[in-house]
């Protein structure tokens, strides 16, 4: 039984409705919907990463659950390598802190996302390399505090805008720009 202090108040324990947030989410084009964010860890709803191509390094574990369609989770090993862990509908991965990762999902697919919330100082970073030769092209940097800024969409403003940042030192290939999303 939980026993609080008399001056403690119970935390609001909200009932959410995903199938009305998935709704709200392809209504509005929006890609995120928060669903919480506690000093401890925080919640999101995501729709379709097909668009993704960068690998979003954090220093927080994420629990992926694949509430509709599959999630193809890319990410890079220790040496560098991509590969692909295939999540279907209705099953969970548990994904340890400084995975480099790109969740990719069609725009109909649905992820809830739970991960600890970011402590203070520490830094999420988005990595792109060059679709040809997959050498490092850039990083961006961000302070993950509130999912309702949308880093990872600031992250991508930053890096698109930049013909530089898409060049790749190496063999000069330029990384298109994905389609409107």
């Amino acid at each position: 039984m939980l026993t609080l202090h008399p001056l403690q108040t119970m935390p609001p324990m909200p009932n959410l409705d995903l199938n009305e947030i998935m709704r709200y989410l392809t209504e509005t084009g929006k890609r995120t919907h928060q669903l919480w964010l506690t000093s401890e860890s925080l919640g999101f709803l995501a729709r379709g990463r097909e668009y993704r191509s960068e690998f979003h390094i954090n220093p927080s574990y994420e629990i992926q659950y694949s509430v509709k369609g599959d999630l193809n989770l890319h990410y890079r090993t220790p040496e560098g390598e991509e590969k692909v862990a295939v999540v279907p509908e209705g099953s969970c991965l548990f994904q340890p802190p400084l995975v480099p990762h790109s969740p990719r999902f069609a725009p109909d697919a649905f992820q809830l996302v739970v991960e600890r919330a970011r402590r203070p100082g520490e830094i999420d970073r988005f990595h792109w390399y060059c679709p040809n030769c997959d050498h490092f092209l850039h990083e961006e940097t961000f302070v993950v505090d509130d999912y309702k800024a949308d880093p990872v969409s600031r992250a991508y403003e930053n890096f698109f805008r930049s013909e530089e940042f898409r060049t790749c030192r190496r063999c000069s290939t330029v990384a298109p720009a994905p389609a409107t999303r």
